[in-house]
């Protein structure tokens, strides 16, 4: 296929590397230089860089006569208001597009930006989908990523295989919003679980337990959890968790506290009370003041007690 892809951060990038390497051939624009050039340089004869979204929008160079239109359009952005720029300002997409396509966000916002937006897609003659993903940086380079798929089951389908060649989990929440909504309500329950786990270890190894045998019995008990187990954030328990390296590497406190603080508002726009939420939302905000944002999320333990 021919795909447009905006958005090669930490996330998109190798996500647009799988895409390639799966045979497509890949339409890109970022604002950063740096990381567009990383890609044209590793498949000189696989990408078209597009000077901006609204070149893209029309296939590709602006200036060229041979403009083609495209397959599929695939976003990966960071907050919503980008989502909405992206897709509905002036120069956006759905304003210029040359010809109706397959359009698939896989930016983590809250539900009710992906509903909008999906309709003004519609309306404009686009199927849209909203499919945020789970697995991090190793899991979009290693093309094993989850994907949580809102939008019309024919578009769903559509999609599989583009979907595919990044992600090993696909699977279809329901509607429009329904990928946001599993997205959201996950990485809440994720982050609460974190800071139970921290709670409880930092509990156990103030009282004089070795936190590896401490781990081994939470693991193996009523208390195992993906957080205890794959993740741990005491330091030395797993060899493999962002607490073995320093926190470095993972997925970031900021990101944390910006998925939860999605899920909040969401909650709040339905009426639902989400107390655990909120709180985990405030104990990650106030780790951020505190200038360690940019650390994993698991390094929230350093809040909650003295991990060795």
């Amino acid at each position: 296929m021919r795909i447009g892809f905006i958005g090669l951060g930490n996330m998109g990038l190798p996500m647009a590397s799988n895409l390639i390497q799966a045979g497509h051939y890949l339409v890109v624009f970022d604002v950063v230089e740096k990381s567009v050039q990383a890609l044209l340089t590793q498949y000189p004869d696989k990408v078209t860089v597009a000077p901006s979204i609204k070149s893209l929008a029309q296939g590709g160079d602006s200036s060229s006569q041979t403009n083609q239109s495209l397959d599929v359009i695939m976003t990966m952005l960071p907050e919503p208001q980008h989502v909405r720029s992206v897709y509905l300002g002036d120069s956006g997409l759905l304003a210029n597009l040359i010809t109706p396509c397959l359009l698939i966000d896989a930016s983590t916002i809250d539900p009710q930006t992906a509903r909008e937006v999906a309709q003004v897609a519609f309306e404009k003659g686009c199927n849209m989908l909203d499919a945020p993903v789970s697995g991090g940086t190793g899991g979009a380079q290693a093309g094993t990523l989850t994907f949580m798929v809102g939008g019309d089951e024919a578009a769903f389908e559509q999609a599989k295989p583009v979907l595919k060649a990044m992600g090993k989990n696909i699977v279809h929440c329901g509607g429009s919003g329904n990928g946001q909504v599993a997205k959201v309500a996950n990485n809440m329950l994720l982050a609460i679980s974190m800071i139970g786990t921290a709670e409880a270890m930092s509990l156990g190894v103030a009282l004089g337990m070795d936190p590896k045998i401490l781990a081994g019995i939470i693991n193996t008990s009523s208390g195992r959890c993906w957080s205890a187990e794959v993740y741990n954030p005491y330091p030395g328990v797993v060899d493999t968790a962002p607490a073995a390296r320093g926190y470095t590497g993972g997925f970031g406190a900021d990101l944390m506290l910006k998925d939860v603080g999605l899920a909040t508002a969401a909650a709040q726009s339905v009426k639902q009370a989400v107390p655990m939420g909120a709180l985990a939302q405030q104990l990650y905000q106030t780790f951020s003041n505190q200038g360690h944002g940019s650390l994993d999320f698991s390094a929230i333990i350093h809040l909650l007690g003295k991990a060795k």
